[in-house]
């Protein structure tokens, strides 16, 4: 079983920045490939970014390339996601994910394929 914890959330004017991390405890982070999603009022919850263990695979959402950045401290079992140049519509619960995988350059990016799951962070942007 793998605990995770979001933090960083909050309220942010539109251009401004953000940074999430996700704490890990429990069983072995590094087998473990990491994600972060969100979920608008009234939407499903959707992709944002997802990095593999090995740290050498990311994958991000069209609609956040060039502004947000995934990374992962082993060392903290953490993972962060840096947001800049915010958007009203970033406005979300962000949630932290993880995968089980012996693929250190799996990066899986549909909420199926994600094990565990934190209980999210609210982030409002505005405008």
């Amino acid at each position: 079983q793998v605990h995770l914890v979001e933090s960083g959330g909050g309220l942010v004017q539109a251009g401004g920045s953000l940074r999430l991390s996700c704490a890990a405890s429990g069983r072995t982070f590094s087998k473990h490939a990491m994600g972060w999603f969100r979920q608008a009022p009234g939407k499903e919850r959707e992709f944002v970014a997802a990095i593999s263990w090995s740290g050498g695979n990311i994958y991000y959402h069209d609609s956040v390339k060039g502004r947000f950045t995934i990374s992962r401290d082993s060392a903290k079992n953490t993972v962060y996601l840096q947001m800049n140049s915010l958007k009203f519509e970033d406005t979300a619960v962000y949630y932290c994910a993880g995968s089980r995988t012996d693929d250190s350059n799996y990066v899986p990016v549909l909420t199926i394929q994600y094990d565990y799951w934190g209980k999210g962070t609210l982030v409002f942007v505005s405008s």
